[in-house]
Protein backbone atom coordinates (compact mmCIF):
# COMPACT_ATOMS: atom_id res chain seq x y z
CA UNK A 1 0.00 0.00 0.00
CA UNK A 2 0.95 3.63 -0.24
CA UNK A 3 0.76 5.33 3.14
CA UNK A 4 0.99 8.90 4.35
CA UNK A 5 2.40 9.55 7.81
CA UNK A 6 1.87 12.88 9.54
CA UNK A 7 4.14 13.87 12.40
CA UNK A 8 6.82 11.84 10.62
CA UNK A 9 9.68 14.03 11.86
CA UNK A 10 8.61 13.37 15.45
CA UNK A 11 8.97 10.44 17.80
CA UNK A 12 6.04 8.13 17.08
CA UNK A 13 5.66 9.32 13.49
CA UNK A 14 9.27 8.40 12.75
CA UNK A 15 8.71 4.91 14.12
CA UNK A 16 5.53 4.61 12.04
CA UNK A 17 7.61 5.41 8.97
CA UNK A 18 10.11 2.70 9.94
CA UNK A 19 7.36 0.15 10.52
CA UNK A 20 5.59 0.88 7.25
CA UNK A 21 8.86 0.53 5.34
CA UNK A 22 9.61 -2.79 7.04
CA UNK A 23 6.13 -3.97 6.05
CA UNK A 24 6.94 -3.22 2.40
CA UNK A 25 4.70 -0.19 1.97
CA UNK A 26 5.48 2.93 -0.05
CA UNK A 27 5.81 5.78 2.44
CA UNK A 28 5.15 9.47 2.03
CA UNK A 29 5.85 11.75 5.01
CA UNK A 30 4.09 15.06 5.57
CA UNK A 31 6.69 17.50 6.87
CA UNK A 32 7.05 21.23 7.32
CA UNK A 33 9.91 23.08 5.63
CA UNK A 34 11.16 23.83 9.15
CA UNK A 35 10.94 20.22 10.40
CA UNK A 36 14.03 18.42 11.66
CA UNK A 37 14.63 15.98 8.81
CA UNK A 38 17.93 14.57 10.07
CA UNK A 39 16.48 11.10 10.60
CA UNK A 40 14.12 10.96 7.63
CA UNK A 41 17.03 12.03 5.40
CA UNK A 42 18.71 8.71 6.21
CA UNK A 43 15.75 6.81 4.70
CA UNK A 44 16.11 7.02 0.90
CA UNK A 45 12.82 5.21 0.25
CA UNK A 46 10.70 7.88 1.94
CA UNK A 47 8.98 10.52 -0.19
CA UNK A 48 8.72 13.90 1.50
CA UNK A 49 5.57 15.98 1.06
CA UNK A 50 6.09 19.52 2.28
CA UNK A 51 3.01 21.04 3.80
CA UNK A 52 1.10 21.85 6.93
CA UNK A 53 -2.13 20.74 8.58
CA UNK A 54 -3.28 24.34 8.34
CA UNK A 55 -2.81 24.42 4.55
CA UNK A 56 -5.62 22.56 2.79
CA UNK A 57 -3.93 22.81 -0.62
CA UNK A 58 -0.78 21.10 0.65
CA UNK A 59 -2.90 18.36 2.25
CA UNK A 60 -4.68 17.68 -1.04
CA UNK A 61 -1.28 17.22 -2.69
CA UNK A 62 0.00 15.03 0.15
CA UNK A 63 -2.87 12.52 -0.02
CA UNK A 64 -2.88 12.01 -3.81
CA UNK A 65 -2.60 8.31 -4.59
CA UNK A 66 -2.50 7.33 -0.92
CA UNK A 67 -4.30 4.23 0.37
CA UNK A 68 -3.83 4.75 4.12
CA UNK A 69 -3.27 7.83 6.29
CA UNK A 70 -1.59 7.45 9.68
CA UNK A 71 -2.29 10.75 11.42
CA UNK A 72 0.00 11.16 14.43
CA UNK A 73 0.72 14.90 14.29
CA UNK A 74 -0.80 16.98 17.09
CA UNK A 75 -0.20 19.85 19.44
CA UNK A 76 0.72 18.00 22.63
CA UNK A 77 2.12 20.70 24.92
CA UNK A 78 0.03 21.96 27.80
CA UNK A 79 0.66 25.62 27.04
CA UNK A 80 -1.11 27.45 24.26
CA UNK A 81 -4.38 29.24 23.58
CA UNK A 82 -7.71 27.57 22.89
CA UNK A 83 -7.48 28.91 19.34
CA UNK A 84 -4.10 27.20 18.82
CA UNK A 85 -5.28 23.83 20.13
CA UNK A 86 -8.53 24.05 18.19
CA UNK A 87 -6.76 24.95 14.96
CA UNK A 88 -4.05 22.30 15.18
CA UNK A 89 -5.81 19.34 16.76
CA UNK A 90 -9.37 19.77 15.47
CA UNK A 91 -9.02 21.93 12.37
CA UNK A 92 -5.95 20.12 11.08
CA UNK A 93 -7.51 16.71 11.57
CA UNK A 94 -10.75 17.78 9.88
CA UNK A 95 -8.91 19.19 6.86
CA UNK A 96 -6.81 16.03 6.53
CA UNK A 97 -9.92 13.82 6.81
CA UNK A 98 -11.65 15.77 4.06
CA UNK A 99 -8.61 15.70 1.77
CA UNK A 100 -8.06 11.97 2.30
CA UNK A 101 -11.70 11.06 1.61
CA UNK A 102 -11.89 13.23 -1.51
CA UNK A 103 -8.62 11.77 -2.83
CA UNK A 104 -9.91 8.21 -2.53
CA UNK A 105 -7.90 7.00 0.46
CA UNK A 106 -9.38 3.82 1.87
CA UNK A 107 -8.36 4.10 5.52
CA UNK A 108 -7.65 6.80 8.09
CA UNK A 109 -5.86 5.73 11.29
CA UNK A 110 -5.97 8.46 13.91
CA UNK A 111 -3.45 8.38 16.77
CA UNK A 112 -5.49 9.61 19.70
CA UNK A 113 -4.76 9.35 23.43
CA UNK A 114 -6.41 7.93 26.56
CA UNK A 115 -6.15 11.50 27.83
CA UNK A 116 -9.27 12.15 25.75
CA UNK A 117 -11.11 10.01 28.34
CA UNK A 118 -9.53 11.58 31.46
CA UNK A 119 -12.03 13.61 33.44
CA UNK A 120 -11.25 16.26 36.03
CA UNK A 121 -13.08 14.38 38.77
CA UNK A 122 -11.89 10.84 37.99
CA UNK A 123 -10.20 8.71 40.61
CA UNK A 124 -8.33 5.44 40.11
CA UNK A 125 -9.61 3.41 37.15
CA UNK A 126 -8.26 -0.10 36.55
CA UNK A 127 -8.76 -2.25 33.46
CA UNK A 128 -11.12 0.15 31.74
CA UNK A 129 -12.29 -0.56 28.21
CA UNK A 130 -13.72 1.31 25.26
CA UNK A 131 -17.18 1.52 26.81
CA UNK A 132 -15.80 4.33 29.02
CA UNK A 133 -17.55 7.58 28.03
CA UNK A 134 -15.96 10.92 27.32
CA UNK A 135 -15.92 13.18 30.39
CA UNK A 136 -17.88 16.38 30.84
CA UNK A 137 -14.75 18.31 31.85
CA UNK A 138 -11.18 17.67 30.80
CA UNK A 139 -7.92 18.54 32.53
CA UNK A 140 -6.56 20.67 29.70
CA UNK A 141 -7.03 21.84 26.14
CA UNK A 142 -4.93 19.02 24.74
CA UNK A 143 -7.25 16.35 26.17
CA UNK A 144 -10.40 18.22 25.15
CA UNK A 145 -9.35 18.88 21.57
CA UNK A 146 -8.05 15.33 21.08
CA UNK A 147 -11.45 14.04 22.21
CA UNK A 148 -13.29 16.31 19.78
CA UNK A 149 -10.94 15.38 16.92
CA UNK A 150 -11.36 11.68 17.70
CA UNK A 151 -15.13 11.93 17.57
CA UNK A 152 -14.92 13.66 14.18
CA UNK A 153 -12.67 10.91 12.87
CA UNK A 154 -15.01 8.15 14.04
CA UNK A 155 -18.08 9.95 12.67
CA UNK A 156 -16.41 10.19 9.24
CA UNK A 157 -16.42 6.40 8.75
CA UNK A 158 -18.15 5.46 5.48
CA UNK A 159 -18.25 2.50 3.10
CA UNK A 160 -14.98 2.71 1.17
CA UNK A 161 -13.46 5.15 3.69
CA UNK A 162 -12.73 3.37 6.96
CA UNK A 163 -11.79 5.54 9.92
CA UNK A 164 -10.63 4.42 13.35
CA UNK A 165 -8.76 5.71 16.38
CA UNK A 166 -5.95 4.23 18.45
CA UNK A 167 -5.29 5.37 22.02
CA UNK A 168 -1.73 4.35 23.02
CA UNK A 169 -0.93 5.30 26.61
CA UNK A 170 2.39 6.87 27.65
CA UNK A 171 4.38 6.11 24.49
CA UNK A 172 8.06 5.54 25.22
CA UNK A 173 11.19 4.21 23.52
CA UNK A 174 14.25 5.26 21.50
CA UNK A 175 14.41 8.60 19.66
CA UNK A 176 12.08 10.32 22.13
CA UNK A 177 13.43 13.63 23.48
CA UNK A 178 10.26 15.34 24.70
CA UNK A 179 7.85 12.71 26.03
CA UNK A 180 7.08 11.45 29.50
CA UNK A 181 10.24 9.36 30.00
CA UNK A 182 12.87 11.94 28.99
CA UNK A 183 11.06 14.63 31.00
CA UNK A 184 11.09 12.47 34.12
CA UNK A 185 14.72 11.45 33.55
CA UNK A 186 15.67 15.11 33.14
CA UNK A 187 14.10 15.98 36.48
CA UNK A 188 15.80 13.06 38.20
CA UNK A 189 19.20 13.99 36.75
CA UNK A 190 18.93 17.31 38.56
CA UNK A 191 17.24 15.86 41.65
CA UNK A 192 14.11 17.91 40.96
CA UNK A 193 11.48 15.18 40.92
CA UNK A 194 9.76 14.83 44.29
CA UNK A 195 7.59 11.85 45.14
CA UNK A 196 4.05 13.11 44.58
CA UNK A 197 2.38 9.76 45.21
CA UNK A 198 1.54 10.41 48.86
CA UNK A 199 2.80 6.92 49.64
CA UNK A 200 0.23 5.34 47.36
CA UNK A 201 1.05 2.62 44.82
CA UNK A 202 0.17 3.94 41.36
CA UNK A 203 -0.48 1.36 38.65
CA UNK A 204 -0.48 2.55 35.03
CA UNK A 205 -0.45 1.29 31.47
CA UNK A 206 2.38 2.41 29.21
CA UNK A 207 2.94 1.74 25.50
CA UNK A 208 6.33 1.10 23.90
CA UNK A 209 6.66 2.72 20.47
CA UNK A 210 7.07 -0.71 18.83
CA UNK A 211 3.70 -1.77 20.20
CA UNK A 212 1.98 1.43 19.04
CA UNK A 213 3.38 0.89 15.54
CA UNK A 214 2.34 -2.76 15.53
CA UNK A 215 -1.21 -1.73 16.39
CA UNK A 216 -1.33 0.97 13.69
CA UNK A 217 -0.07 -1.34 10.94
CA UNK A 218 -2.45 -4.14 11.90
CA UNK A 219 -5.41 -1.77 12.18
CA UNK A 220 -4.65 -0.38 8.71
CA UNK A 221 -5.21 -3.82 7.19
CA UNK A 222 -8.04 -5.17 9.36
CA UNK A 223 -11.47 -5.81 7.79
CA UNK A 224 -13.41 -2.55 7.58
CA UNK A 225 -16.53 -4.09 9.11
CA UNK A 226 -14.55 -4.87 12.28
CA UNK A 227 -12.73 -1.61 12.89
CA UNK A 228 -14.67 1.13 11.08
CA UNK A 229 -15.80 3.94 13.38
CA UNK A 230 -14.20 2.38 16.47
CA UNK A 231 -11.59 3.49 19.00
CA UNK A 232 -9.08 1.17 20.68
CA UNK A 233 -6.85 1.34 23.73
CA UNK A 234 -3.28 0.20 23.01
CA UNK A 235 -0.84 -0.65 25.79
CA UNK A 236 2.09 -2.80 26.80
CA UNK A 237 1.36 -6.20 28.27
CA UNK A 238 2.64 -5.17 31.71
CA UNK A 239 0.85 -3.09 34.28
CA UNK A 240 3.51 -0.75 35.65
CA UNK A 241 4.10 0.38 39.21
CA UNK A 242 4.80 3.96 38.15
CA UNK A 243 7.02 5.18 40.98
CA UNK A 244 9.03 1.94 41.00
CA UNK A 245 9.47 2.37 37.24
CA UNK A 246 10.76 5.90 37.76
CA UNK A 247 13.26 4.59 40.31
CA UNK A 248 14.39 2.03 37.74
CA UNK A 249 14.91 4.80 35.18
CA UNK A 250 16.94 6.77 37.73
CA UNK A 251 19.17 3.75 38.25
CA UNK A 252 19.64 3.19 34.51
CA UNK A 253 20.51 6.78 33.70
CA UNK A 254 22.33 7.98 36.79
CA UNK A 255 19.59 10.15 38.22
CA UNK A 256 18.35 10.61 41.75
CA UNK A 257 15.18 8.57 42.38
CA UNK A 258 12.23 10.50 43.80
CA UNK A 259 12.35 10.11 47.59
CA UNK A 260 11.39 13.54 48.93
CA UNK A 261 7.67 13.22 49.50
CA UNK A 262 5.28 16.14 49.23
CA UNK A 263 2.12 15.60 51.32
CA UNK A 264 -1.01 15.42 49.15
CA UNK A 265 -2.61 18.48 50.78
CA UNK A 266 0.50 20.57 50.09
CA UNK A 267 0.77 19.16 46.56
CA UNK A 268 -2.85 19.93 45.73
CA UNK A 269 -2.69 23.44 47.19
CA UNK A 270 0.44 24.15 45.14
CA UNK A 271 -1.19 22.89 41.96
CA UNK A 272 -4.30 25.02 42.51
CA UNK A 273 -2.14 28.12 43.04
CA UNK A 274 -0.23 27.42 39.82
CA UNK A 275 -3.44 26.82 37.87
CA UNK A 276 -4.85 30.12 39.11
CA UNK A 277 -1.67 31.93 38.10
CA UNK A 278 -1.80 30.33 34.66
CA UNK A 279 -5.21 31.87 34.02
CA UNK A 280 -3.21 34.95 33.04
CA UNK A 281 -3.36 34.76 29.21
CA UNK A 282 0.31 35.53 28.43
CA UNK A 283 1.47 32.79 30.81
CA UNK A 284 -1.09 30.27 29.56
CA UNK A 285 -0.17 30.94 25.94
CA UNK A 286 3.60 30.79 26.17
CA UNK A 287 4.87 29.04 29.29
CA UNK A 288 4.67 25.43 30.41
CA UNK A 289 3.29 25.05 33.93
CA UNK A 290 5.89 23.79 36.44
CA UNK A 291 3.13 21.52 37.73
CA UNK A 292 -0.46 21.03 36.58
CA UNK A 293 -3.62 19.14 37.51
CA UNK A 294 -3.08 17.00 34.42
CA UNK A 295 0.49 16.05 35.38
CA UNK A 296 -0.49 15.31 38.95
CA UNK A 297 -3.35 13.11 37.70
CA UNK A 298 -0.96 11.17 35.47
CA UNK A 299 1.47 10.66 38.36
CA UNK A 300 -0.97 9.89 41.17
CA UNK A 301 -3.99 8.11 39.69
CA UNK A 302 -3.90 4.40 38.93
CA UNK A 303 -5.17 4.04 35.36
CA UNK A 304 -4.84 0.87 33.30
CA UNK A 305 -6.46 -0.09 30.02
CA UNK A 306 -7.72 -3.32 28.52
CA UNK A 307 -6.59 -4.13 24.99
CA UNK A 308 -8.98 -7.04 24.41
CA UNK A 309 -10.88 -5.16 21.69
CA UNK A 310 -7.70 -4.54 19.69
CA UNK A 311 -6.72 -8.19 20.13
CA UNK A 312 -10.15 -9.33 18.94
CA UNK A 313 -10.61 -6.98 15.99
CA UNK A 314 -7.14 -6.83 14.44
CA UNK A 315 -4.94 -9.29 16.30
CA UNK A 316 -2.97 -6.79 18.36
CA UNK A 317 -0.35 -8.43 20.56
CA UNK A 318 2.50 -6.41 22.16
CA UNK A 319 5.75 -7.22 20.34
CA UNK A 320 8.16 -5.58 22.82
CA UNK A 321 8.09 -6.27 26.55
CA UNK A 322 9.19 -3.73 29.12
CA UNK A 323 12.49 -5.41 29.97
CA UNK A 324 13.52 -5.55 26.31
CA UNK A 325 12.30 -2.00 25.74
CA UNK A 326 14.37 -0.66 28.63
CA UNK A 327 17.48 -2.45 27.37
CA UNK A 328 17.03 -0.97 23.89
CA UNK A 329 16.34 2.47 25.32
CA UNK A 330 19.54 2.33 27.37
CA UNK A 331 21.52 1.22 24.32
CA UNK A 332 20.15 4.11 22.26
CA UNK A 333 20.76 6.68 25.03
CA UNK A 334 24.37 5.54 25.26
CA UNK A 335 24.70 5.82 21.48
CA UNK A 336 23.70 9.51 21.49
CA UNK A 337 26.05 10.55 24.28
CA UNK A 338 24.25 9.72 27.50
CA UNK A 339 21.27 10.70 29.62
CA UNK A 340 21.96 14.45 29.59
CA UNK A 341 21.59 14.46 25.79
CA UNK A 342 18.49 12.25 26.01
CA UNK A 343 16.74 14.60 28.40
CA UNK A 344 17.99 17.91 26.99
CA UNK A 345 14.96 20.22 26.56
CA UNK A 346 14.27 21.48 23.09
CA UNK A 347 16.43 18.81 21.43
Amino acid sequence: MKVLVTGASGFLGGHLVDGALRAGHEVRALVRPTSDLSYLATLPDVELAYGDLGDADSLREAVKGVDVVHHSAARVEEHGTRAQFTEENIGGTTRLLTAARQAGAQRFVFISSPSALMGRSDGDRLDIDESTPYPDRWHNLYSETKAIAERRVLAADRPGFTTLSLRPRGIWGPRDHSGFVPRMVGKMLTGNLPDLSGGKRVLVSLCHCDNAVEAALRAAEAPAERVGGRAYFIADQEQTDLWAFLATLAGLFGGRPPTRRIPPLVRDALVEAIELLWLIPPLAASRQRPLSRYTVALLTRSTTYRTAAAERDFGYVPVTDQETGLARLLEWVQSIGGAEEFARPGH
